[in-house]
């Protein structure tokens, strides 16, 4: 589906991890889900705060939106501005939309200060972040292209060439190869088919959507 006014790319969590840093027998884990509304990141923060009920703190932040148009952070008990924040600015710092994390500490018995706070909270978080799948979502135009077998080899190479995803293909009087790639790389794309067969690979652009590459597989949203 075209989107008015869409980003060409940007990352997210794919799968969720959890991290766990210690500073002077205080733990920290942190929990990093992918969330699509506020109320899927509220629920989680939820769900944290019942999974460790017996913890001192569950400090949490979360982004909704591409653009990251929605941002909460809540220190839930620390120190204003020691927890939260410094925990949205590592989501914000490395450009992850829709996504929330919960740090929950265990108390260990020293206090840590506000800088060194700061620096759990934010090491905490990068520790989430390196357990989870975070990947870089583009911006794609979804194209058949129909040639005829006398130049499917000039196509295969052009596509091989200038890397673009393979999401199938059809076999019969000709062929249809269905890819997608870069919307601002449409019309190149396009012309240089064109160049190479002469003008006779037949190009429909059916539909545009997000992808990223994840296990060795193209995904669309």
């Amino acid at each position: 589906m075209e989107e008015k006014n869409a980003v060409s790319t940007y990352k997210t969590v794919l799968e969720g991890g959890a991290g766990e840093i210690e500073e002077k027998k205080s733990r920290f884990i942190a929990t990093v889900r992918p969330v699509s509304s506020e109320e899927e990141a509220l629920a989680f923060i939820e769900e944290m705060k019942k999974k460790y009920w017996d913890a001192r703190h569950n400090c949490s932040a979360y982004t909704i939106g591409r653009r990251m148009e929605l941002m909460r952070a809540s220190d839930d008990g620390e120190p204003q501005g020691t927890a939260g924040r410094p925990m949205l600015d590592v989501l914000t710092g490395q450009g992850i939309c829709n996504a929330a994390v919960v740090v929950t500490r265990y108390f260990g018995g020293v206090l840590l200060g506000t800088g060194g706070l700061v620096r759990a909270y934010s090491a905490a978080v990068q520790a989430g972040l390196a357990a989870s799948t975070v990947v870089e979502k583009i911006y794609g135009a979804q194209l058949d292209i129909r040639v005829e077998y006398t130049d499917l080899g000039k196509v295969q190479y052009i596509i091989g060439q200038n890397k673009i995803p393979m999401l199938g293909s059809e076999y019969a009087d000709g062929v249809t190869l269905h890819v997608i790639l870069p919307a601002e790389e449409e019309q190149r794309f396009a012309k240089n088919l064109a160049d190479a067969t002469s003008g006779r690979a037949v190009i429909e652009k059916t539909g545009s959507a997000y992808y990223c590459e994840a296990g060795g597989k193209y995904l669309l949203d």
